[in-house]
């Protein structure tokens, strides 16, 4: 159903059950039972999740926000290894130091947790949660845990995508909602249906209601989906669902400026922090407190105020009353270390640097023109107008977002790798910095026409490249989505999800640990309380301490 969104003055209220946030409240916590196909790809995305995390753990954003989380250490789990098989050793870094003294009395953890959710013994509510790279015994507080697994989920930018109206990374949904249902003692199928809701309120605004076009960052998607998700595994009711996204809106809205000129490490963290708002807003609304109303509609509020302003309309596609939630299959994941607009690119690059090896040398090629869609154009390419996109000194964030770096050095290398193609030396090489700034993008109407297709069959993130040789002679191609997209060459499946964890798992876990983390993984929808403490990743002690060393200390 087609919910229509526009701005209604003070003296002319919205009824309750109308407003946006209401709506989707009414959707995130229908008890419709999760669709088979749609449970199995929660499971693949919960492998993609970790996968990028895992290549993360010793990258200094994560080591800073995992070391936040340790700081707001709950205690000791009393049987932390139950669902985790033999493996019983423990990871490194700041946290593992204050578990002797941090240990909480039972009778101070709350004993009555939200509907639904078991509680006895070290499956009680309020059991805290589990951070990627430290002790798999430590648990911390949830909003906590799911800042510091959001971070490295977030870090190498390398997770799935959904790309419409407005951007969006839905997987940024996951750490929250697992971080709440280890916390409350949540089961395996709570999890599912938290992430399938989770996955379709983002996505449902994604499709309707852009906010880059105002500046705004997409992350303002997230924290409204994530309480949505929150409240499906807790089975909370409308109002309070309701009033917990309200609040989520309004603590997660912020500029674009963070995906902008020299890009800081910042991008990593804005996601967590909507994750960790719509914690927090969950927690809020529990205790009976209300948010701003109507936070999209009001005449003040983020329509009129940030977005379209007072006469726009929306309107968001929402499911009706017992349709399944579905959305989570529209999303793709990524192949590559790389913005989502760039995936199509450098499987291009990759197959025209093979074929035509005189594209590598900068003495050959005049220009080369990517002709592409305007959000590819504005934001990763030469028309957002940043110098930075062409400095062999920028930060990776940056250089993640220049589609002109990306396909020089996709060309070139034939390749594209979460470490090497980002490494200063290879940014910096020479004849890679003479073709990179021979490389520009122009929007072109027809790919931006397919970019914003309904029809999956037409919708496109990638365009056409034209190449003028130094000779005279010209090359013109095209590719409309990446191979590993559902409609691509390769498209992805279990196998290839279970590949890209092993892969990025490679040096970082031991074996056991990685067999460990499938197994439980690919059990997602059958897993009891006990078993969801295992959904974190466990390197062996001691390979994290240079990088945890490294970082400089705060306040906490």
């Amino acid at each position: 159903m087609l919910i229509d969104v526009h701005v209604h003055r003070s003296d002319d209220p919205l009824a309750r059950h109308d407003e946006l946030a209401h709506r989707l409240a009414s959707v995130a916590v229908d008890p419709v039972a999760v669709d088979d196909d749609v449970a199995e790809m929660v499971v693949n995305r919960v492998i993609d999740n970790a996968a990028v995390a895992v290549a993360s753990l010793g990258r200094a954003p994560v080591v800073a926000a995992r070391a936040q989380a340790a700081a707001r250490l709950q205690h000791r789990a009393r049987h932390a290894g139950a669902g985790r098989g033999d493996s019983g050793h423990g990871g490194s870094g700041h946290g593992d130091s204050p578990a002797d003294t941090a240990d909480r009395p039972e009778s101070t953890l709350r004993a009555a947790g939200p509907a639904g959710i078991a509680s006895s013994d070290a499956r009680s509510p309020r059991a805290g949660s589990t951070v990627f790279g430290l002790d798999p015994e430590l648990r911390v507080q949830p909003e906590w845990a799911a800042w510091a697994n959001g971070v490295a989920v977030r870090e190498l930018d390398y997770h799935d995508t959904f790309l419409a109206a407005e951007y969006s990374h839905p997987g940024d949904n996951i750490p929250p909602v697992l971080a709440v249902a280890q916390h409350v003692g949540a089961d395996g199928e709570q999890l599912v249906r938290g992430i399938a809701a989770g996955y379709e309120l983002q996505i449902d605004l994604a499709r309707a209601i852009s906010l880059h076009a105002h500046k705004i960052d997409h992350v303002a998607h997230l924290g409204p989906s994530a309480a949505g998700g929150i409240a499906a595994l807790l089975g909370l009711d409308v109002e309070r669902t309701a009033q917990a996204i309200a609040q989520a809106l309004h603590t997660t809205t912020a500029t674009r400026q963070s995906r902008k000129g020299l890009i800081s490490t910042w991008k990593a963290y804005a996601p967590a922090f909507a994750g960790k708002q719509a914690i927090e807003a969950i927690d809020r609304a529990l205790r009976g407190q209300t948010s701003p109303s109507p936070i999209w509609e009001g005449e003040d509020g983020v329509v009129a105020r940030l977005l379209d302003g007072p006469d726009a309309r929306y309107s968001v596609p929402l499911p009706g009353p017992g349709e399944a939630k579905r959305a989570i299959l529209d999303s793709y994941t990524k192949e590559h270390s790389a913005e989502y607009q760039a995936q199509a690119w450098i499987d291009l690059a990759r197959r025209l640097g093979r074929e035509r090896p005189e594209l590598r040398d900068p003495a050959a090629v005049r220009s080369i023109v990517l002709h592409t869609s305007h959000h590819t154009h504005v934001v990763i390419g030469s028309g957002a107008g940043d110098p930075q996109k062409y400095d062999p000194t920028a930060s990776r964030e940056t250089l993640d977002h220049s589609i002109p770096y990306i396909v020089a050095v996709a060309l070139q290398d034939g390749e594209w790798h979460h470490e090497r193609s980002y490494a200063p030396e290879r940014a910096q090489r020479s004849d890679t910095v003479e073709l990179w700034r021979r490389i520009t993008t122009a929007e072109d109407a027809e790919w931006t026409r397919r970019y914003h297709s309904a029809d999956p069959a037409e919708k496109a993130f990638g365009g056409r490249i034209e190449v003028e040789f130094t000779d005279g002679s010209r090359l013109v191609d095209e590719i409309a989505v990446a191979d590993a997209h559902p409609l691509g060459a390769r498209p992805f499946a279990r196998e290839d999800y279970v590949r890209k964890f092993r892969t990025l798992a490679e040096g970082v876990l031991a074996q056991e640990e990685v067999e460990r983390f499938l197994g439980l993984a690919t059990r997602l929808r059958t897993l009891e309380p006990h078993e969801l403490a295992g959904l974190t990743l466990t390197p062996p002690a001691g390979s994290l301490d240079q990088a945890d060393a490294a970082s400089p200390d705060g306040l906490f």
